[in-house]
């Protein structure tokens, strides 16, 4: 008697839970509108999933062979198929690093953002300030190959396209961006302190630079020749500066995981954040490379391709690639 009063409370207490199991069955057919609610979705079919799994494991004890352990079966399987299936095609994995990951991850890091913006443009200000003041000083942050080219009344990128082809001038420069960018995270190893370092150092040097060729009235000429390429160059250097700046701010004040918990987890979103500024600095070379030291661009022109293209890598690190389609949640 009590056997069966324990089986039919059971059956009960499973029969109460079908609109659980009905939300995660809506949950596995859904097609979420936008980031968010993919990540929602995901979480709550995960969640699911785990109480799935010990509904099902009373059913197969208390009931094997009724049809509510058999749907139960059926919606285990799903839930594992949607889950664990195997990676889709390279193609989509690109699409969701950008338009769910990336855009989550950059949110995250807008405190940081605003804050090495800050000490960039105030290193600017420092450096300009510093030579326009003390003008020997430019030494520091300029060779002497350059010192002699502005002295002599010339940019040193003059005569850049004469020395080299712009696809070679393009492969230095981006293979250059991206070691500059990959130090200003890899210092922050340094509690933080190597970064600071070579933020402060790169807007010290574009202002004492700024300062020096004003002195001989080229500043113009500079500003004509970084404007094209420059918004989407430094941009991404500051976003290098400001996952540097997380990951000393983890080594410091890990918070409920190890250092070594904290470090893997900062490196695992600076490397997808990295991945994905990767293309954006190949932009930046080779814009540098063909439009920048070309004269036959106007002014206006090259400021138009350095607003488009900072927008355009600002707006889908922040919302995702434009036109996007929408998530789907297969292979969560």
């Amino acid at each position: 008697m009590k056997k069966d009063h324990a089986k039919k409370a059971l059956s009960n207490w499973l029969s109460s839970r079908v609109k659980n199991w009905q939300h995660l069955e809506k949950n596995l057919s859904t097609r979420p509108s936008d980031c968010n609610d993919a990540l929602e979705t995901a979480r709550e079919i995960l969640a699911g999933f785990r109480s799935v799994q010990s509904d099902l494991s009373l059913a197969h004890r208390n009931m094997p062979g009724h049809p509510l352990t058999r749907y139960l079966e059926s919606l285990f399987i799903k839930c594992h198929e949607a889950i664990y299936q195997p990676p889709r095609h390279y193609l989509s994995q690109i699409k969701d690093l950008y338009n769910i990951e990336i855009p989550r991850l950059m949110r995250q890091m807008l405190k940081p953002i605003l804050a090495t913006l800050v000490i960039f443009t105030l290193s600017i200000l420092a450096g300009w300030f510093l030579i326009s003041f003390f003008p020997n000083l430019v030494t520091l942050f300029a060779s002497p190959e350059m010192i002699n080219h502005v002295q002599s009344g010339k940019l040193w990128t003059d005569d850049l396209l004469n020395i080299m082809p712009s696809s070679v001038v393009s492969l230095g420069i981006i293979t250059n961006n991206i070691t500059v960018s990959l130090f200003a995270f890899a210092l922050g190893a340094l509690y933080g302190l190597g970064t600071l370092y070579i933020i402060a150092m790169n807007g010290l040097m574009l202002g004492g630079v700024f300062a020096f060729t004003a002195q001989y009235n080229l500043d113009d000429r500079l500003f004509k020749f970084i404007i094209g390429h420059g918004v989407v160059e430094l941009s991404v250097i500051i976003i290098a500066g400001a996952m540097g700046l997380r990951l000393g701010e983890a080594l410091i004040r890990p918070g409920n995981n190890n250092r070594l918990q904290a470090f893997q987890q900062i490196t695992l979103n600076a490397g997808k954040v990295m991945l994905a500024a990767v293309p954006f600095l190949i932009l930046a070379g080779l814009i540098e490379g063909f439009i920048s030291p070309n004269n036959q661009f106007s002014l206006m022109t090259r400021i138009l391709v350095g607003i488009i293209s900072g927008l355009f890598l600002w707006y889908t690190l922040l919302f995702g690639l434009p036109l996007k389609n929408k998530p789907t949640l297969q292979g969560i």
